[in-house]
């Protein structure tokens, strides 16, 4: 098992060990929850019209140590009142060593959004309940169409791969 040293990298994998993917740390980055028009925006009979947008960010912190951010914003208007506004950004902090920096850029934007994504409906729909509006439920993501979509269009414009960023802070 690989230990996070002082400056935020994974210790490098023993020989013997191989490569190795792990989680090092799921947290919530920042979260927010506007309900402008309530309580009257209760009282509307329209039906409630709700644009969801996402978005995932990759930092490199170390040599072999990435923060994932996945940010979902769910608006959802009642004719021309905004009802409400939820925003999530979470986020993990993942261990990847001993593999090439291909494998690198498929894990990070695959199997990570994958692993932070249920938290990400919780918190979206607990946030909409308590703000007095029935729950809402995040259907499933496909992540991986979503890479393969991003990946042709950074290929297209000549772009790296996640993995070859350089590191953030002082790692």
């Amino acid at each position: 098992m690989s230990e996070a040293n002082t400056n935020g990298a994974i210790a490098p994998a023993d020989a013997a060990t191989g490569p190795a993917f792990t989680v090092e740390k799921i947290y919530v980055k920042d979260v927010s929850f506007e309900s402008p028009n309530a309580p009257a925006v209760f009282n509307e009979a329209v039906q409630p019209e709700l644009q969801l947008n996402l978005n995932q960010r990759v930092q490199r912190l170390g040599e072999s140590a990435f923060e994932v951010v996945l940010a979902v914003t769910l608006t959802c208007k009642a004719g021309d009142k905004t009802a409400y506004v939820a925003e999530v950004q979470q986020a993990g902090v993942f261990g990847l060593v001993g593999l090439d920096p291909q494998s690198i850029d498929v894990l990070l934007g695959t199997q990570c959004p994958n692993i932070l994504f249920p938290y990400v409906r919780s918190l979206v729909s607990e946030l909409i309940q308590a703000g007095g509006f029935p729950p809402f439920f995040l259907q499933p993501i496909n992540f991986e169409g979503l890479y393969a979509e991003t990946l042709r269009q950074r290929q297209e414009q000549g772009e790296t791969s996640l993995a070859d960023s350089e590191p953030a802070g002082n790692a």
